[in-house]
């Protein structure tokens, strides 16, 4: 089984709960693939930023790609997903004239709330990794997602951003709510009666938040066409058949539950799951090795055992389909490029 596509380029998401070493294995893979000559770039939306000390790159990867000293036939380098940058990019692009790019950029509401809004950055951090494929500047690109969860809402952004430009909720924004000199429009013929209306509203919603707020979807009108149009082109790159999927879980029957609420969402969004990759898992060792009760050597002993009857359980409940990959665990974190190399190899031949 392979996990890279023998020609074109390809995109590799690596995926499951969170500490059980998928921004390891991504680092892993990303040096695999560089050494066997495809110019590769390892991307992460994890939040701990843990990528940026395993390939020895800074914050600069969170501006532009960086390339990490490998020294391989093919280039190998890291980037760190901003989202805030991506949308300050977005706007800039699809703004229809300078005008509406600087009252975009310059609203309050853009500039304090908007990155936050549910949704949003994970779809922006999509928007990126579709900009970074596209460049066609790479053959192969890694990505580390956040966890379980978080990664589904990753995955499912383009669909939610598609299904809100599309709501009646949106198409209320676009209406004319304030006067000319800043008046509620609905209450501003009611006299003292609106003026109270007014007042009621300042102090629960803020007048100044709401007309920020209207401001900035309406200053989005222009852009909602282009939005939906890449929106639809992501959720087409993640399912394309250039794109696949590396589920990686943590060994023992208690991380089953979670790898397989995964497995199926990934296949129920018709996403191309591959191999799943059980991570550290501890050897099985026979009763003449495990030595008496105070070695610590039955402790030793019962978690072998327990990661076996993990692996097996799991084995049987995916089936053939997706093969489950046991990796044992290592010695030492892997915490350099020489030690990712020889992670990347081993995950490579078992597969």
């Amino acid at each position: 089984m392979t996990l890279f596509p023998e020609s074109g380029p390809g995109l590799l998401v690596v995926v499951g709960g969170g500490g059980v070493g998928k921004t390891t294995l991504a680092a892993a893979l990303g040096v695999q693939s560089a050494r066997a000559g495809r110019s590769t770039l390892v991307v992460t939306f994890d939040p701990s930023h843990r990528l940026k000390d395993a390939l020895g790159v800074g914050r600069a990867a969170a501006e532009r790609e960086v390339d990490v000293p490998l020294g391989a036939p093919a280039r190998l380098a890291a980037s760190l997903l901003d989202a805030g940058a991506t949308f300050d990019r977005l706007v800039a692009a699809y703004a229809p004239d300078a005008a509406a790019r600087e009252r975009i950029l310059g609203n309050r509401f853009y500039r304090h709330l908007a990155g936050s809004l549910s949704g949003v950055l994970e779809y922006m951090a999509v928007e990126r990794l579709f900009e970074l494929f596209s460049t066609g500047e790479f053959e192969q690109i890694i990505l580390d997602t956040p966890p379980t969860r978080a990664a589904l809402d990753f995955l499912g952004a383009p669909e939610r951003i598609v299904g809100f430009l599309d709501s009646g909720a949106l198409k209320v924004t676009q209406k004319d709510w304030f006067t000319a000199d800043g008046r509620f429009r609905p209450s501003a013929g009611w006299g003292v009666l609106g003026r109270g209306v007014e007042e009621v509203l300042d102090r629960v919603v803020g007048l100044d938040f709401l007309r920020d707020m209207i401001e900035f979807f309406q200053a989005f009108g222009p852009l909602y066409d282009g939005f939906r149009a890449r929106a639809e082109q992501v959720k087409a790159l993640l399912v394309a058949p250039e794109t696949n999927f590396l589920l990686v879980s943590g060994p023992g029957a208690e991380r089953v539950p979670d790898a397989l609420f995964f497995a199926r969402k990934l296949v129920e969004r018709g996403h191309r799951l591959g191999p799943l990759v059980v991570n550290r898992v501890f050897p099985r060792l026979p009763a003449s090795d495990s030595g008496d009760a105070g070695s610590g050597g039955e402790l030793f002993r019962w978690r072998g055992e327990e990661d076996a009857r993990g692996l097996e359980l799991l084995a049987s409940l995916v089936g053939t389909r997706h093969p489950v990959v046991p990796l044992p665990l290592a010695r030492r974190e892997p915490t350099d490029l020489e030690s990712l190399e020889v992670l990347g190899g081993e995950l490579l031949r078992r597969l």
